[in-house]
């Protein structure tokens, strides 16, 4: 078998999207009406006859789901896929299982092949759990005795046993998806192609989809692995692809990667607060710039790891030893913690023109998520904002591997992590 299984060279998908032109309404002249529609069915007419796509609207436009690609992924590599939703990630791994082709470009695939592109595809409501998991296991290209032979270890993984000769229809939306991904778990490909299938189940099944996916990458094989759990990305892949606007903008360690990912969405690490609307001012300064640093210059950091943040200003008047700080707020904008310049002793005597005050957040203890941030700049004589953007600037906290376990899973018992020491003292 040879050391590259997946050869991809300058792919592109090109997909035709139809729109009602603008204008176009129900005090439209009849006359108008009657020719637009009769336009629209010679043209579907004509597509339908040569094997084209049939389109509604009477206006054509081309989106391009993945546009000039190129990457090889090596047997037994374990490659992440990120990226927004419609940056290509799903166009890829469907041309990659053949269920779509390519308008341009060509992909060389040495290797079985198994999709878990949507889990459950190919369960019939009637049958029951254990006729599913044949009916489901051929689909996906397993034979019978294939079947017969990893039964039971789909039936334990799945944990249905009570309910295996239950019609599927009567199961409950999480007994449907553990079937379902316990039987296309469960192939033996040289090549898996798993998409965002681990994000459905309960935190205890997520964990466990994750341990067999790992098994899987760790026996050798190749797998490429779309998803937005960035954890799992972290842990799971040696390299990650970044997809943006059906192009790959990043290709390389999942670190860096993750950490572009997340800057994007976050937002950027360094914020133009000129003309920010939302804020309380008198005039004296204004913010005008708000720098994040955290992981590869990105607005994302690792657990305990320090966060610098840059405060630029410009003092219309002078003032004398005014208060800098920082607001951090939860996802929903509730307040969690005030930083303010004083705490560490600083004096910034009179300033005037233009100033930046450094901030280094040390050890940041707060549960992987996004916070929000709200510089501020204090009048140290009156105690009145002279500035307070507000909202103005986000930050991702990335779970970070270590000895508190999967941290992100107890986010949602609290914002603030306190380490703590504890011991048995009787029984």
């Amino acid at each position: 078998m040879p050391d590259t299984v997946i050869t991809v060279e300058n792919l592109s998908k090109r997909y035709l999207v139809g729109h009602k032109s603008a204008g176009h309404g129900r005090n439209d002249p009849f006359r108008d009406a009657i020719g637009r529609e009769t336009r629209n069915f010679v043209r579907n007419a004509v597509n339908l006859l040569r094997g084209r796509q049939v389109l509604l609207g009477d206006q054509v436009e081309e989106f391009w789901a993945l546009n000039d690609v190129s990457f090889e992924v090596k047997r037994g590599e374990v490659l992440g896929i990120i990226g927004h939703n419609g940056a290509g990630k799903s166009t890829l791994l469907k041309i990659l299982s053949r269920i779509t082709e390519p308008t341009r470009g060509r992909v060389v695939i040495c290797g079985r092949v198994a999709s878990l592109l949507e889990v459950g595809t190919g369960f019939h409501q009637e049958l029951t759990g254990r006729e599913n998991i044949y009916l489901n296991g051929a689909i996906l290209g397993m034979s019978r005795a294939e079947i017969r032979g990893k039964f039971d270890e789909i039936v334990a993984f799945a944990e249905i046993e009570k309910f295996l000769d239950t019609p599927v229809k009567r199961y409950s939306s999480g007994m449907y998806v553990r079937l379902a991904f316990a039987v296309a778990a469960h192939l033996e490909p040289e090549i898996l192609l798993v998409d965002e299938v681990l994000a459905v189940g309960d935190a205890e099944f997520q964990k466990k989809c994750l341990g067999k996916v790992g098994e899987i990458s760790s026996s050798g094989r190749t797998v490429l692995f779309v998803s937005h759990n960035m954890a799992a990305i972290r842990d799971l892949c040696e390299r990650t692809v970044l997809f943006s606007r059906g192009e790959i903008s990043f290709d390389g360690p999942p670190q860096t990667a993750v950490s572009r990912y997340l800057s994007a969405t976050s937002g950027s690490s360094c914020v133009n607060l000129e003309n920010w609307a939302d804020r309380t001012t008198n005039g004296e300064a204004r913010i005008t710039e708000l720098q994040i640093d955290g992981q590869d210059n990105t607005a994302a950091l690792l657990f305990g790891q320090d966060l610098r943040i840059r405060i630029h200003a410009r003092c219309k008047t002078p003032l004398t030893n005014p208060t800098f700080g920082i607001v951090i707020h939860d996802a929903t904008g509730a307040p969690i913690s005030n930083i303010q310049s004083t705490h560490s002793g600083l004096r910034t005597g009179i300033l005037s023109d233009t100033v930046v005050v450094e901030a280094r957040l040390k050890n940041i203890c707060l549960y992987p998520g996004r916070y929000l941030l709200s510089p501020w700049i204090m009048n140290s004589t009156t105690k009145s904002d002279v500035d307070f953007p507000q909202l103005c600037a986000a930050v991702e906290i990335l779970d970070a591997p270590g000895p508190y376990g999967d941290l992100k899973l107890h986010a949602r018992w609290g914002k603030v992590f306190i380490p703590s020491e504890w011991k048995l003292t009787g029984l």
